[in-house]
């Protein structure tokens, strides 16, 4: 498991930074808003009416928190099921690979035990290297592609020799075809699925959510000044939610390489 020990503790840092980044966030937001409260009650003094807020300005606020909590809403289910769908991916491919290997005990001696090992080489490549190259390049990397091409040629480049070997034939073509499929899938699921005009109009919506709070004239109660902090920091964590969501294969909640390790531990460890 050596080669897997550089992916585990890149993972565990980011993992450690992002939430320490959060934390830093959601703390911000709550001094900004309580800063902003405190210093506007300093300048109008006690000489303002807070008695009372227009009835447009309570329907504006209310229908701006619910369009916005809809956009938010369907950003979170978005980032989510690419995250899903990048974790099936790698399952498939997984799965994929371990039919291959086991189909081909129909064949030679010498020609499976070469599939097999081309099997494991690319296993022991994606798990240990490329699992890292799609963090900082947002896709998957020529060598894992000529690890793949060189078992597809070792299993079509051989002709059936009797009934048995001609029944596994196709299926193998078909599985080692599902793991190029998947692999490719993988590597389009690698880096950032939000747009960055997505990404605006999530800021600038919290922006304008957060900033409605002072239209209700808040007043340095500490009951208010309570709400309107865990109201601000409750939409910097659901941004940052998203946010780590997004990149399904680089960010604190990644999608792992675990389906590889389970699948094949023997070839992992002997790399």
């Amino acid at each position: 498991m050596e080669r897997n020990e550089p992916l585990d503790c890149n993972g565990s840092e980011n993992g450690m930074s992002e939430w320490t980044a959060l934390a830093i966030a959601m703390t911000a937001a709550c001094a900004v808003v309580v800063a902003v409260v405190v210093l506007r009650e300093r300048r109008i003094g006690d000489s303002a009416d807070t008695s009372e807020t227009p009835d447009v300005i309570e329907y504006m606020t209310m229908m701006i928190g619910v369009v916005y909590a809809i956009v938010l809403g369907l950003a979170i289910a978005g980032v989510w099921e690419a995250r899903s769908a990048a974790g099936d991916t790698v399952q498939h491919e997984a799965q994929a690979l371990r039919e291959v290997s086991l189909r081909a005990q129909v064949y030679p001696a010498e020609l499976r035990d070469r599939i097999r090992a081309d099997v494991d080489a690319y296993v022991r490549y994606v798990v240990g290297t490329e699992w890292m190259y799609m963090d900082t390049h947002d896709g998957v990397s020529p060598q894992g592609t000529v690890l793949l091409d060189r078992l597809r040629q070792d299993v079509t480049g051989h002709t059936p020799q009797n009934e048995l070997e001609n029944q596994a034939y196709q299926p193998l073509i078909d599985q080692v075809a599902a793991v190029d499929q998947a692999r490719t899938a993988r590597g389009q699921d690698a880096g950032p699925t939000m747009p960055g005009v997505v990404w605006f109009g999530l800021i600038a919506g919290a922006v304008v959510t957060v900033g409605l709070v002072f239209t209700f004239q808040i007043r340095r109660s500490w009951r208010e000044l309570l709400l309107a902090g865990a109201f601000s920091a409750l939409i910097a964590f659901l941004l940052f939610l998203i946010w780590d969501f997004d990149d399904p294969f680089s960010r604190g909640m990644t999608v792992s390489a675990q389906p590889f390790l389970d699948l094949f531990p023997a070839a992992v460890h002997h790399g």
